[in-house]
């Protein structure tokens, strides 16, 4: 019996479907059956029925599920004590908001390449929380402190959001006729749109995404009155910030990692680099008072 085939086993339970452990394990139906077929073969007993909506866990097969997720929790345990055991050179995967990975990080982070060099960067631009225990990232930034068992975590600050429209608009919209741009269903329950939606009262929203830099292109070209971050949109000449009575609230920023990495120089060293990135452009991501 080999791992592989214990993993391409527990993928085609969670997704149900050859197509979708496919998709999520990058390779071909043909592989998650074969894999599947030879775990079957390894073990004498026949895990899945074969059914025409796809593949459903026998009686056999779901007396297994247990153990094999034992099986991949001490892999994943095995692979982040080898990291946390390695050299400076390799790769460290990121993840962490798009909007904070495209606009603030990337370019700063770029610029200082000298102090990262021998490591290749996976930056993963993930409104979902990724999963360290199952090595989906080796480090993550995160909007609010997570309380998960076995993560090390540290503070990078906080960031500020403001209420910003495209210059013209301010200047010929009356404010009970403004219009918002802002986030989506799936958001709603983030503090800035809270705020914002309290904000607007009964004038509409015009346009929502769960992307922030459409809401800031939505923002640019006039649409409507969106709540950005201070980093995002404070410096933008095409944009200005409409004042408030009452301050947005501010998110705060965390470093996360699993304990078990936090040895590995290179996934330190990264950690570093990015602590004090945000330490020296605190005033930007908080923006003014």
């Amino acid at each position: 019996m080999q791992w592989e085939d214990v993993r391409y086993f527990l993928a085609l339970t969670r997704e149900g479907s050859l197509s979708g452990a496919a998709r999520k394990l990058v390779v071909e139906h043909s592989t998650v059956a074969r894999r599947v077929e030879s775990l079957e073969q390894a073990v004498g007993l026949r895990l899945f029925d074969r059914l025409p909506r796809g593949w459903q866990l026998t009686a056999e097969g779901e007396g297994l599920v247990g153990l094999a997720e034992r099986m991949e929790d001490e892999a994943f345990a095995f692979e982040r004590a080898a990291i946390g055991t390695g050299s400076l050179n390799g790769t460290v995967r990121v993840s962490l908001p798009p909007s904070l990975s495209n606009v603030f990080l990337v370019p700063r982070i770029a610029a200082r390449h000298a102090d990262w060099s021998g490591i290749t960067l996976e930056l993963v631009g993930d409104l979902r929380e990724a999963n360290l225990s199952r090595r989906e990232a080796d480090l993550a930034v995160r909007l609010g402190r997570p309380q998960d068992a076995g993560l090390v975590v540290r503070s990078l600050g906080k960031i500020g959001f403001g209420l910003y429209a495209h210059v013209d608009y301010v200047r010929t919209h009356d404010e009970g006729d403004w219009t918002f741009i802002g986030l989506d269903d799936s958001l709603r329950h983030q503090p800035q749109q809270v705020w914002l939606e309290q904000y607007a009262g009964q004038r509409s929203f015009v346009l929502r995404s769960n992307d922030q830099i459409a809401l800031l292109g939505a923002a640019r070209a006039g649409l409507g009155i969106a709540c950005l971050a201070h980093y995002m949109a404070g410096s933008d000449t095409s944009l200005a910030r409409v004042p408030t009575a009452v301050p947005v609230q501010t998110r705060e920023i965390w470093l996360v990692l699993h304990a078990d990495v936090r040895r590995s120089p290179r996934v330190r060293a990264v950690a570093d680099l990015i602590t004090r990135i945000c330490e020296e452009n605190a005033g930007l991501l908080t923006g003014p008072g």
